[in-house]
């Protein structure tokens, strides 16, 4: 009998155990490829547009911001001037009457100074002068100040000091700094005797 022909007797044990052999030993699977993730080149791109986007609005929103701020400004501008120029027009007018009144209290006899009337006229002459205070008008300095053309009005000439407003014609008046009708007055022309030279006084002594 040949070795071929010889019965061969199989461990089952055995060949369970090669078999799990074999398993472990095959070749692991190859993992299925994750989706293709989307290139980061373009989300950069996307997202720079997004942030230069951003910007522009941020731009736009500022500026609208800032010219709403002027506009409210230039309003709140626009209505004090109109307040002021209004409150000068009714100073404008009520200056001639201050004018009358205090014509009239310089003139008046010291003898009438008791009369019912007379305490009324001073009264309501003090009030109207108590009301251009109170609006922000004041006077402007004239007699024996040097001449400033932005504050004086000259209506005439006489000898004395050069360029002094010897005399006040009429008063001028300010409103809230800014003058609003100049002062009329009398300015010095000169022809005083200069310091150090005799006066015609002092000849006539001598």
């Amino acid at each position: 009998m040949s070795d071929s022909d010889a019965p061969r007797f199989t461990d089952k044990r055995a060949a369970a155990r090669m078999g799990e052999d074999d398993v472990d030993t095959a070749p692991p699977e190859a993992e299925a490829p994750a989706p293709e993730e989307a290139p980061v080149a373009g989300l950069q791109e996307q997202l720079e547009a997004a942030l230069a986007q951003a910007e522009r609005f941020e731009a736009n929103w500022k500026r609208a911001a800032a010219d709403h701020a002027n506009y409210k400004r230039r309003v709140e501008q626009e209505r004090s001037e109109q307040a002021r120029l209004a409150g000068a027009a009714l100073v404008i007018n009520l200056l001639p009457i201050r004018d009358d009144f205090g014509r009239a209290v310089e003139t008046l006899d010291s003898t009438l100074a008791g009369l019912n009337w007379v305490q009324g006229v001073l009264a309501i002459e003090r009030k109207l002068g108590g009301l251009l205070e109170s609006m922000g008008v004041t006077e402007v300095p004239a007699e024996g100040e040097t001449f400033d053309p932005t504050q004086h009005e000259a209506v005439g000439r006489a000898p004395g000091p050069e360029n002094v407003c010897l005399h006040v014609v009429q008063k001028g008046y300010a409103l809230s700094g800014a003058v609003i009708r100049p002062a009329m007055v009398i300015v010095g022309e000169g022809g005083e005797a200069e310091a150090g030279e005799p006066t015609e006084s002092e000849d006539e002594g001598d």
